[in-house]
């Protein structure tokens, strides 16, 4: 069917059916799971040229760049963990960046913002974008060093270069941001076609992209963040009001960290990277889970039936506690200490599943004292000896803050606005300080063999969707079906969904939406309703309230989006001690998975 798209006033109606089914990828070489095919193949080519995961990894993030530039590029952060096999060892890096030096409360105060966070479009909530240092750092630290930086960013120079079709979802989220692109800078014509957006099926090319990577790829790090794009990133953001300079982005740096880990159910270690970022959440809600248990609250989660009131009841408390820590503790370590130890212990975990009440929602979730009681894309990638990468990427909201530095082709985060304007508080805006951060990838270790290398993209639903695809398969679900599950998300809190949602996620007042798929039975005994039944007595009528109290709401169509979009690799070992690779990838994205043979 063709699809005028000039005539389509509502673009969204095209893309409101996913797909409820695909098969499992295997393969026992190399394998990639990504959200658009062609990033796919950008990853699939280096591994045939004899690059490892983590090599492969920076090949499909900058190729996203080019076909997916709506959720991630070379102007926002990335994070990944990499599994080496060789060590059986979880890695870890941080790719985000800090906030400018002079950037104070008192600077955007005089501005006029008036709330509790920096505004999307306010070029002060730039922090300084950690994607192009992320990458050097991902193939010098991690890669097996048979491949140039050159030689893996060139699949994405070609693609940028030649131009490459957009893709369904991709082009709506475009088409939905094209204002934007038009608007926050003067050069907004460097990622549009005759002013606007590219539609669905229409090549796209990105030339000054193309000169920014082989920039990075030609002089590293300081091709970047010193030098012709260093100097307009800094003479966009200042025409603006803001204040980053160029010593802002010549002190960058990447940090490899130590990750952080919860073995749940005594059966599965999961790992998530430390704050600045929100993996803890998901490790928090494990570990609440796996003391309402303990406690007697429940019958054994595994066991209650999938996707039922009581099964989901548990889980979105859970993590409602969970994220009431996070949104308070998460923030830069290097500035504030962040209590991770206590957070995880048994003794404050089994305090926080004391407030669960099997029955309804606890009106009185808030932060508790650890110390004193006790748009976005994700993209996996494993290699023929048996590594494994799970890296994630993003804008922050979308294009970010759209604005986009000349000649450069990439458009500036936005991540800023995730700071706290309340001085005093963790999160509170600084100069040099890096925010709380949403974009988490994760993986999964039974012992120390890889289990899981996965993640589930979009603001506050990642940690969200860790813990749901993570019980799917612990059921289990194949990698596929894992992420084929209809999903819940409790109220995803990022700037492009601000407008719709009241709460942030670890709010009681914060609406959960519940996707297609998950009964209305279940839906309505979540949100409180009266069952009518006949009595013995004629024209008598009876009731029960199943009255839980949440704010349940559906998520249909291409709010769909909301409930995130995940990649899954697993490691399974066949009966003759061959190891495969199982891939599963998100329906609710244009992207799929591929082996190499």
């Amino acid at each position: 069917m063709k699809i005028d798209w000039d005539k389509v006033d509502h673009p969204e109606v095209v893309f409101d059916r996913f797909p409820s089914r695909r098969s499992v990828v295997f393969g026992t070489k190399g394998i990639v799971s990504a959200s658009q095919p062609l990033a796919v193949e950008a990853g699939l080519e280096i591994l045939r040229k004899g690059g490892n995961a983590a090599d492969a990894a920076v090949a499909t993030s900058a190729a996203l760049n080019v076909t997916e530039p709506c959720s991630c590029g070379i102007g926002g952060d990335a994070f990944c963990l990499f599994y080496d096999a060789k060590t059986k060892t979880v890695k870890a890096l941080n790719g985000s960046g800090r906030s400018p030096r002079k950037l104070t409360i008192e600077h955007v105060r005089q501005q006029g913002i008036t709330g509790n966070s920096i505004p999307a479009s306010n070029l002060n909530s730039v922090t300084v974008p950690g994607a192009a240092a992320a990458w050097v750092d991902t193939v010098d630290k991690l890669g097996n060093g048979k491949l140039s930086l050159s030689e893996i960013l060139a699949p994405a120079i070609r693609l940028a270069e030649e131009g490459a079709p957009v893709s369904e979802i991709t082009g709506f989220s475009w088409m939905r941001s094209e204002k934007l692109l038009q608007t926050a800078s003067p050069n907004g014509d460097e990622m549009l076609i005759n002013g606007k957006a590219p539609r669905p099926g229409q090549v796209m090319k990105l030339p000054n992209l193309a000169k920014t990577f082989r920039s990075l790829a030609e002089h590293g790090k300081a091709g970047y963040y010193k030098g012709r794009i260093a100097e307009a990133i800094v003479e966009l953001i200042q025409s603006k009001g803001g204040v980053m300079d160029l010593e802002d982005l010549a002190s960058h740096d990447t940090d490899f960290v130590e990750p952080i880990q919860y073995t749940f159910n005594e059966e599965v270690t999961v790992y998530e990277c430390p704050p600045n970022g929100q993996g803890i959440t998901a490790l928090l809600a494990l570990g609440i889970l796996d003391n309402i248990g303990e406690q007697g609250k429940i019958k054994s989660l595994l066991e209650m039936e999938h996707n039922s009131a009581e099964y989901l009841h548990v889980l979105v408390e859970s993590l409602r506690l969970a994220f009431a820590d996070s949104q308070y503790y998460v923030t830069d370590p290097a500035v504030h200490h962040i209590p991770l130890e206590e957070l995880l212990s048994k003794e404050y975990l089994a305090s926080r599943a004391k407030l669960f009440d099997p029955t309804k929602v606890n009106p009185n979730i808030v932060h508790g004292n650890p110390v004193n009681s006790s748009d976005t894309v994700y993209f996996t990638v494993a290699d023929q000896w048996g590594n494994a990468c799970s890296y994630i990427q993003s804008n922050y909201a979308g294009f970010g803050t759209g604005a986009i530095p000349a000649g450069c082709g990439f458009t500036l985060q936005n991540r800023g606005s995730n700071f706290n304007l309340t001085p005093g508080h963790p999160n509170a805006l600084e100069g040099s300080k890096r925010p709380y951060h949403t974009i988490i990838p994760a993986m999964a270790l039974k012992g120390k063999e890889l289990f899981l290398s996965y993640g589930v993209m979009g603001g506050f639903m990642q940690p969200q969707g860790h813990v749901q695809v993570l019980l799917n398969m612990l059921r289990g679900f194949t990698a596929q079906a894992a992420l084929d599950a209809p999903r819940f998300c409790i109220s995803a809190g990022s700037p492009e969904t601000q407008n719709t949602q009241t709460g942030a996620a670890g709010d009681i007042n914060s609406e959960v939406y519940f996707e297609e798929g998950i009964t209305e039975d279940a839906v309505d005994k979540l949100r409180g309703k009266r069952y009518f039944f006949a009595t013995v007595l004629p024209f008598v009528d009876g009731y029960v309230s199943e009255a839980m109290g949440h704010d349940a709401r559906r998520a249909s169509g291409f709010a769909r989006g909301m409930l995130g979009r995940g990649q899954i690799i697993q490691q399974v070992v066949d009966p003759s001690g061959v190891r495969v690779w199982v891939a599963g990838s998100d329906p609710r994205a244009d992207g799929h998975a591929a082996a190499q043979i």
